[in-house]
């Protein structure tokens, strides 16, 4: 079963998130919180393994909760009303593992709760342009490639899957080879950017120029 911790401030949204993941046969919203302040507590109790996480919240924020909570917090997915490109990149640099808009279906809320539980991130596809235009416009200096860490040209191609959400095994379907292959180049490109997870990852590429 997976365990997850539902914080919004509406309890009318709460409710119907709540109901429909009880439709699951594997998924469980276990605790629940109106705000980020209040989250801290009930996310300690609850040991859950994703953290469903609204944008907007008055007194604090799920962005602000994730820069104060990071690395302490479950895997988690920022819920939001609006296609937010600016909340998007926030919370990529903030530590979020997904991003999804609150009036998907619950086939696509499951399948996202699902791929974030077992490791890998999930935003939309066409997120790479977008999201570099957010990282320009928001006082990013990109570098250029040949100037940083020097990623092989397949590397490049699955850092740029990496960033429109696959996961491994979409990737190896998607380019030819096997899912533990592709594990390796990922593993690969986390050593080579410096960086711990495929979030930043995606976001050191953005730097790099890269993607």
């Amino acid at each position: 079963m997976i365990r997850v911790v539902l914080v919004d401030d509406q309890m009318l949204v709460r409710s119907g998130i709540r109901g429909l993941l009880d439709l699951t046969a594997d998924i469980r919203v276990v605790a629940e919180a109106a705000n980020g302040d209040e989250a801290v507590g009930v996310i300690a109790q609850a040991q859950a393994d994703v953290l469903l996480l609204d944008v907007r919240m008055p007194l604090c924020s799920g962005i602000e909760l994730l820069r104060r909570q990071q690395g302490l917090l479950p895997p988690t997915i920022l819920l939001t009303t609006f296609d937010d490109d600016e909340a998007l990149f926030d919370g990529m640099r903030a530590g979020a593992r997904g991003f999804l808009l609150k009036d998907i279906s619950l086939e696509r809320l499951a399948e996202g709760i699902r791929s974030v539980a077992a490791g890998a991130t999930l935003f939309r596809p066409g997120l790479t342009e977008r999201t570099r235009a957010a990282y320009e416009q928001a006082g990013g200096t990109r570098i250029p490639a040949e100037g940083g860490a020097r990623l092989t040209a397949r590397e490049t191609e699955i850092l740029a899957l990496m960033a429109a959400g696959l996961n491994n095994s979409e990737i190896g379907a998607a380019l030819g080879p096997s899912e533990g292959t592709i594990k390796n180049h990922v593993s690969n490109i986390l050593a080579k950017l410096a960086v711990r997870d495929r979030v930043r990852a995606v976001l050191r590429g953005l730097e790099l120029g890269y993607i």
